[in-house]
């Protein structure tokens, strides 16, 4: 396995473009059909399989489409499980960033 951080986040954008473009030929959906679906314009998934560049909001709509929402529901968690028995503790949850 590749480790991510050796990853370019250009190389994810066009890797998710490529996956989601071969998804949505498998479901034999056309790029006009997607874009009716999700209620944008067909130029925007055009752009998107060619370069991987796609509002967020318009990425989690064509994941809607395309089955895919559930994907996205960890992208940020936090590990529930502690390292070790020390970081059991209870640790305060941030509220804010600190200022620079």
């Amino acid at each position: 396995m590749t480790d991510i951080n050796l990853i370019a986040p250009s190389d994810v954008m066009q890797r998710t473009a490529q996956r989601a473009k071969a998804l949505r030929l498998e479901q034999n959906i056309t790029q006009q059909e997607l874009a009716d679906k999700v209620g944008i314009a067909v130029g925007t998934v055009k752009r998107f399989e060619k370069t991987g560049e796609v509002q967020f909001n318009h990425l989690l709509r064509i994941a809607l489409v395309l089955g895919k929402l559930e994907d996205f529901s960890n992208i940020f968690a936090v590990n529930d499980v502690p390292i070790s028995l020390y970081d059991l503790k209870a640790e305060k949850v941030r509220q804010r960033a600190r200022k620079k």
